[in-house]
Order: C-alpha cells, then structure tokens, then sequence
C-alpha cells in the first residue's frame, strides 16, 4: 500500500520539489545575505511548514491527475496506473482531500505568522487550479500547459516571497538609509523560476506529443492534436531556442559584461551543462519519429531542468569564496 501510494504522489518529484526549495534558501538568498552580513528571518521550523505546505498541494495535484485520468493512463502508460488497481477510487479522493486540507492550511497559518494574509491566497490559487486543470483545464489547447508551467515556476518563488517580508520588517531601516534593498534575492530567484516555467513548458508539450494516441482517443485538445506533430516540432524548437538566448543573454550581460571580471566558472557551467544540452534536446525533437523518441527528449529536458536547479550549488561556492 505505501509503494502505491508513493507512485500515486509521485515522491521522487515531491522530493524534487522540496529540494529546490531547500537549495533556493540555503544556496541562493542565504549566502547572498551574508555578503551584507544578514541573516535568514524565517526559522528553519516555518520553513519547513512552507515546503510540507508545497509538497502536500502538489501530492494533492498529482492524486486528483490520476483520479480523472485513469482511462487515458491505461493507453498511454499502463504501467504507471494505481487507482483502480492498487488504491480505490474512494480512497484516492480522500488522500487528494487530506493532502490539500493540510497544504492549504498550513499556508493560510504561514501567510498569518508573516504578517502578510494576502498569500494565502497563492495556496488556495494553486489548489483550485490543480483540480480544474486535471477536470477540465488540461483538456484545452495550452491552457493546462501554461497552467502547470505557472505553478512549477512557483516553487521556488514561494521561499522569496515568504522571506523578503521579514527581511524588510528586521533590516527596513538600514536599507532606507543606504537607499538599497532586497530586488536583487527576488530577481535572482525569479530569473530561476523563468527557466522553472520555460522548460517545464517544454516538458509538457513534449509529454502531450508522447502521449498523442491515447489523449486522442479520448477527445482531448492538447497542442500536438490541435495542430499536429509536424508543426509542434516547430513549437518546441522555437521554445527551446528561446530558452538557448535567454541562457546566452545571461552569460553575456552577467557573467562576461559584468564589469567585475568574467566568472568563467558560470560561463562553463552554462555553456556545457544548459546551452549544449538544450542544442541536443532541438535534435532530439526534430529526430523524433515515435512515442519512445519524445519519452527520451522528454528525459533530456528533466536533465536540463535538473541542471538549471544545481547551478545554485555553484553559485553558493562562488558567493562564500568572495566572503573568504
């Protein structure tokens, strides 16, 4: 029963997701704080109600998902279906139930605890989308796409927005008098939930093309049915290649331009672990002739993404040698 439950959740994506969180904190706005001789705000204990908060929402998503698509996922991946098989339908909807009750919940308490109430309104935003999308949103052309890709970019944002309010509260007033502020943990943050929300926009475009047969067996309204394989191609590749400037655009204006000395560290890591990859993935896609050929780009873009995210680590060890 835990087994099956662990593949209904998707742990291994949950536990991505809680890393990225992590790795956001730890490797981006704490170092970064440091620099100035600050400190985080938020206690590791609220923290961690904020991943669980994260984690128990998307549990919740990827439940009610399966719970409306077991049909589909009997062609398109037999072997990943649980409910039905392993999991009652009865209990499936209490599990998505349970989860989302604890995920709201503990953001609407968090968003109170910070003294910003407005947020909670992120995690009953999330929730509804998640059961529209997998009841209704998913089935129309790119708007579930876009939707997920939105939520995804999401993640990281969170542990920003949840610390930039405290930050401001404790050190408001030094920041004033030095007429600076804390833009640059959001942009940093938010230049990675960019690349969160482009290649998971690709991701799932790509899924649709894999899974191709069965959605159009059941009449749904994906890209790839809408307008066909050949010019999703173009689609993706377009997409991807913006993904290719954008990456360049930083390497170019922060990394080489930067007036601070090139950090050929950066420079490396991008050119070798992102911009060579996603050229790759661009063949993959114009190669690609059946369902196994997009699962396999589809491998290829969870790499990348998984790059992007580790890219943090490098930045900690460049922020901590200048603190050295």
């Amino acid at each position: 029963m835990l087994k099956a439950l662990f593949k209904l959740i998707r742990i291994e994506n949950l536990l991505i997701i809680a890393a990225t969180q992590y790795v956001m904190r730890w490797c981006i706005i704490s170092p970064f704080l440091g620099l100035n001789h600050f400190s985080l705000q938020l206690d590791w204990l609220h923290f961690l109600i904020l991943v669980l908060s994260t984690v128990f929402i998307a549990a919740a998503g990827y439940i009610i998902n399966d719970y409306f698509d077991t049909r589909t996922d009997r062609l398109n991946k037999p072997g990943r279906v649980v409910i039905d098989r392993e999991i009652p339908r009865r209990t499936a909807i209490l599990l998505h139930t349970v989860f989302n009750v604890a995920g709201v919940g503990l953001g609407v308490y968090l968003s109170f605890y910070i003294k910003v109430p407005g947020l909670s309104l992120i995690f009953l935003i999330a929730s509804g989308f998640l059961w529209f999308y997998s009841t209704n949103y998913k089935r129309q052309f790119l708007v579930g796409n876009l939707m997920v890709s939105f939520l995804t970019a999401s993640v990281p944002l969170l542990v920003v927005l949840f610390e930039l309010p405290l930050l401001n509260r404790e050190y408001g007033p030094i920041m004033m008098r030095h007429q600076v502020n804390f833009n640059y943990l959001f942009n940093w943050i938010a230049g990675f939930a960019f690349f969160a929300f482009i290649t998971t926009l690709i991701r799932e475009i790509i899924k649709d093309t894999e899974d191709f047969e069965g959605d159009s067996a059941y009449g749904m309204n994906t890209l790839p049915i809408i307008i066909g394989t050949k010019y999703t191609r173009i689609v993706l590749v377009s997409l991807i290649t913006l993904l290719i400037a954008a990456l360049l655009w930083v390497v170019l204006k922060f990394i080489i331009f930067s007036g601070v000395g090139i950090d050929y560290l950066s420079a490396g890591y991008f050119l070798f672990l992102l911009i060579v990859p996603s050229l790759v993935l661009i063949y993959y896609i114009i190669r690609a002739g059946d369902k196994h050929d997009f699962h396999k780009a589809s491998q290829v873009t969870k790499l990348i993404m998984l790059a992007g995210i580790m890219y943090a680590f490098l930045v900690r060890y460049i922020v901590l040698n200048q603190l050295n």
